[in-house]
């Protein structure tokens, strides 16, 4: 089975078209699948969206944080109670199109244990950018990223990344880092434990508006990449 998992923060507006394309493409193919939607503490009708998502189907399911904690910790609540052989983690703007998961699928029968996302190696296409200055910020952050954790990932923060499931449950249960820097605490963690981290080039498109604060979070983004770099682990689970 499938786990798809989507945090959510005031998703009100983008929600319900994301939830009908991953239904409508999964159900297509005819997958066993189950769609976690994990809700960061929203404080518009993000939870009434939920809830005619749920209604009358059962393979939907909610995590609710009482208070906005970050995307990384509602991914980790919502991946806590995902079932699946597989799980796949997805943004709410779907700026990554669903019909983008052979790609990774693909590489997860070839053995990766980590299919992620990528708009900045051969044979990605960006079909809406990013501002210029969001791009240079977040190429810069990448670099860093090489230099002080994961050299030969390009692009870590793409939002669109399918993990095993059993190593996707290990690692989310020891993520420490709450915020957008989510992502390579838990790519580290999956190395850690030995396994293949394949990058995939995909299409993507730009989501106005955006819930990333370009100073404010690209500081706190630094921090917990300079934390995880120096963080103690407890043997890999």
């Amino acid at each position: 089975m499938l786990s798809v998992v989507i945090p959510c923060y005031n998703e009100e507006a983008r929600l319900p078209a994301t939830v009908d394309a991953i239904k409508k493409y999964l159900g297509a193919r005819g997958d066993r699948y189950e769609l976690i939607l994990a809700d960061d503490g929203s404080v518009d009708g993000t939870q009434k969206v939920i809830a005619a998502a749920m209604a009358g189907a059962s393979n939907v399911r909610n995590v609710h944080l009482v208070q906005n904690r970050g995307k990384g910790r509602a991914l980790a609540e919502g991946v806590a109670i995902s079932k699946g052989d597989r799980v796949l983690l997805t943004d709410a703007d779907l700026s990554t199109p669903i019909e983008e998961l052979p790609k990774l699928e693909a590489k997860l029968d070839a053995d990766a244990g980590v299919a992620i996302a990528s708009r900045s190696i051969r044979g990605s296409a960006v079909v809406v950018s990013q501002p210029v200055y969001r791009v240079l910020m977040g190429k810069t952050f990448n670099l860093m990223v090489q230099a002080l954790l994961l050299p030969g990932l390009w692009d870590t923060q793409c939002g669109f990344k399918l993990f095993k499931g059993d190593l996707a449950r290990s690692v989310f249960a020891d993520l420490r880092t709450d915020g957008f820097g989510y992502d390579p605490e838990a790519l580290f963690l999956a190395k850690k434990r030995g396994a293949r981290i394949a990058e995939v080039p995909v299409v993507w498109r730009h989501s106005a508006p955006t819930k990333v604060a370009a100073i404010r979070h690209s500081v706190d983004m630094f921090k917990d990449l300079v934390s995880v770099r120096f963080r103690s682990y407890a043997p890999s689970r």
